[in-house]
């Protein structure tokens, strides 16, 4: 039976589709857990998702690159999905237009703020030059941080790990930092949250409510539109 079972699988790991039916699968999955929780950072989608699908290839002996064969096909779609953030946010185009000055302000001290901590942390951690690059672009969307991290002489797939882990402690722990800090404006949280964990963070910020994400999305596009540009 169990020799079976490894014929059936090698089989199907030779489809490109195997990494993106296992994708979905894992990530709606996780949403389920997610809801059952009631919608408890701890319980993030993205994070409980990554976990079972490196579980998944660990256990099957899978190399990332036959995973990746198919799953490139959702890694595609990050870009569009970012574009696409736009729309919620011309909902809330007329306050947009009254804070654009305190956002405007609030972009730059948190884009820098973001990139050089990482930077400077990773320096005093002796990281290497190569890791120091890739520490830069971390709380900028994936595929646009992998871009920039090419670019600059940084390690793409390094930069991709933290831009995913910057993204799920950002969506877990900003509830307990705004509680913390007596912080409720949804301006304040989802911008907040938009800077610090880019596109995770916007999708935590859309399960609070729209405005909330509107703000997370207009500081991720906003964050990454100058590399873009470029």
């Amino acid at each position: 039976m169990n020799a079976r079972l490894d014929e059936i699988w090698v089989y199907l790991s030779a489809s490109p589709l195997l990494g993106l039916t296992l994708t979905l699968l894992a990530y709606q999955g996780a949403l389920c857990v997610n809801k059952r929780c009631h919608g408890h950072p701890l319980a993030n989608p993205v994070l409980l998702a990554v976990a079972t699908l490196v579980a998944l290839l660990w256990l099957t002996d899978t190399p990332y690159a036959t995973y990746f064969d198919g799953a490139q096909f959702v890694h595609f779609l990050l870009g569009p999905a970012t574009v696409a953030l736009a729309i919620p946010l011309y909902a809330q185009f007329a306050r947009l237009k009254r804070l654009a000055v305190p956002l405007l302000g609030a972009l730059l001290v948190g884009s820098l703020t973001a990139a050089l901590s990482a930077v400077a942390i990773g320096g005093v951690l002796g990281a290497s030059k190569a890791t120091l690059l890739s520490l830069a672009p971390k709380s900028v969307t994936t595929p646009i941080a992998m871009g920039i991290a090419e670019r600059i002489g940084g390690l793409p797939s390094l930069t991709a790990v933290l831009v995913i882990t910057t993204g799920v402690i950002g969506a877990i722990g900003a509830r307990y930092v705004y509680r913390a800090l007596h912080i409720e404006d949804e301006v304040v949280c989802g911008f907040g949250l938009g800077i610090a964990a880019h596109g995770i963070g916007t999708a935590r910020a859309f399960q609070e409510s729209e405005q909330m994400g509107a703000f997370a999305a207009l500081a991720i596009t906003s964050s990454t539109a100058k590399p873009v540009s470029h």
